[in-house]
């Protein structure tokens, strides 16, 4: 089973990786042609370069349109299928200040109970995640540039939170085996 879920949160994190990636390119482009465009426009351009300025103004040159749409749809999933990795690897934030000098099994039962807090959290987010997709769904709406149904935004970031959930609840099962059924050797999850 640990493999399985190692598998499954690095394929998550890996298609989020490609995502937010296509996303920075996106933005980059887009940051590009609205600073052409803009440059294009200028009086003093204008004047200096009319012929080329008028060939970029016609060249279709100019931000990507929806951009900011295709923004919101992919971080939003990038989150989701972020989250497995950092759950399997423990890598969410943690203040240790005082539980530092907690016993071992103390701050074993408080890494469970926080565990499975988390993944109730999680488990409770990707509901109502799957109830938002549903509303959007039956109400047809769609984004005010690019006119896609918002349902599709909802529908990939419900697969990336199935994903993280089935990974948090593995986790949150992990941590309490673990407390309970302590390894002799100290080993971890």
């Amino acid at each position: 089973m640990p493999a399985i879920m190692e598998r499954l949160a690095r394929l998550m994190a890996i298609i989020g990786g490609l995502v937010l990636t296509s996303i920075v390119v996106m933005v980059g482009v887009s940051v590009l042609g609205r600073g052409i465009n803009t440059f294009a426009y200028r009086d003093s351009f204008e004047a200096l370069v009319p012929g080329l300025a008028k060939a970029i103004q016609n060249s279709g040159i100019g931000p990507i349109p929806g951009d900011f749409e295709l923004v919101e749809a992919g971080i939003a999933f990038a989150i989701f299928a972020f989250l497995p990795i950092c759950q399997l690897r423990g890598g969410h934030a943690t203040v240790d200040v005082f539980t530092s000098y907690l016993p071992a099994r103390a701050n074993a039962a408080l890494i469970a109970f926080w565990e499975v807090l988390l993944s109730l959290l999680i488990l409770l987010i990707t509901w109502r995640l799957f109830a938002g997709m549903l509303s959007k769904f039956g109400n047809g709406e769609t984004t005010y540039i690019l006119q896609f149904p918002i349902w599709w935004a909802y529908a990939v970031s419900v697969a990336a939170a199935i994903g993280a959930s089935v990974v948090a609840v593995y986790c949150a099962a992990a941590r309490l085996l673990g407390f309970v059924l302590p390894d002799p050797d100290g080993a971890d999850l």
